[in-house]
């Protein structure tokens, strides 16, 4: 009885020390970011620019194991008078695998008009677990992005053949929970933005019961039509009016932005 419970000891503990390893980490192949982007949007209310967004891609000494990680950084702010009524000073930090572009780290940081939010989940992506810092773990698909990093990683994704109609779909963990994120295709545009005319791809969110945006048509977003890929227009409505966030600034872009003539 005694070499039964050593046998299914044994065989319990090289399972422990093996199972991890059978799972794959997803590669991407990255052509969209480097380290050393930064975008700066402007956010509009009818016609005030209500607040400011930046997105860093920075280098970072982080790592998982001999897994390397680049630093992804977005802050929101407003700006003049709506600090006056309702001051925004956002900060979202994510930790991605570099060969991946998944989140190891994620950081989150949100005053909004005083309701504050404060998370910092830790993804374990080999054992397919998420900590939320609060003392729970979620199980999770391999590869699964967060706030900041779905941002990047959809740069990653091949728009070449896409067709009107086509659906993008992939996960996030936000708010203690999985979300599928789901974004159509709608099809090729040129859009003018303060700092000139843009070849873009149009996209609007597959809405989902429960979100805050009821239509497609709530939230519209245009993305750059070359390698960079970034989102460079979004128009979004609200219950008391539209939001818009549009690029002013750019530096460190992998591939040179071009303008319509």
């Amino acid at each position: 009885m005694k070499k039964w419970f050593l046998g299914i000891g044994l065989v319990g503990l090289v399972f422990s020390m093996t199972s991890s390893s059978l799972i794959v980490l997803p590669t991407v192949n990255n052509k969209a970011f480097q380290v050393g982007e930064k975008l700066r949007y402007r956010v509009t209310y009818g016609f005030v620019d209500a607040g400011e967004a930046i997105l860093e891609v920075k280098s970072t000494t982080k790592k998982n194991g001999e897994r390397e990680m680049i630093h992804l950084k977005g802050t929101g702010r407003t700006l003049g008078g709506f600090n006056t009524f309702f001051k925004v000073n956002d900060v979202y930090e994510s930790y991605v695998d570099k060969k991946g572009i998944f989140p190891w780290q994620f950081v989150r940081r949100v005053d909004e008009g005083g309701h504050k939010i404060n998370q910092d989940y830790t993804f374990k992506h080999d054992k397919l677990k998420v900590n939320n810092g609060d003392g729970k773990e979620f199980s999770i698909p391999v590869g699964i992005q967060d706030m900041v990093s779905s941002f990047y990683y959809a740069r990653t994704l091949d728009f070449k053949n896409m067709k009107v109609g086509d659906v993008v779909e992939f996960k996030c963990f936000m708010d203690d929970e999985i979300w599928p994120l789901k974004i159509k295709f709608v099809g090729d545009e040129v859009i003018h933005i303060r700092k000139g005319k843009f070849n873009c791809k149009k996209f609007v969110p597959v809405v989902q019961q429960g979100r805050y945006f009821e239509s497609e048509n709530d939230v519209n977003f245009w993305v750059t039509n070359d390698e960079n890929r970034i989102p460079i227009f979004v128009r979004a409505k609200i219950p008391v009016g539209t939001v818009k966030l549009h690029l002013v600034e750019w530096e460190g872009l992998k591939h040179t932005l071009n303008k319509v003539k």
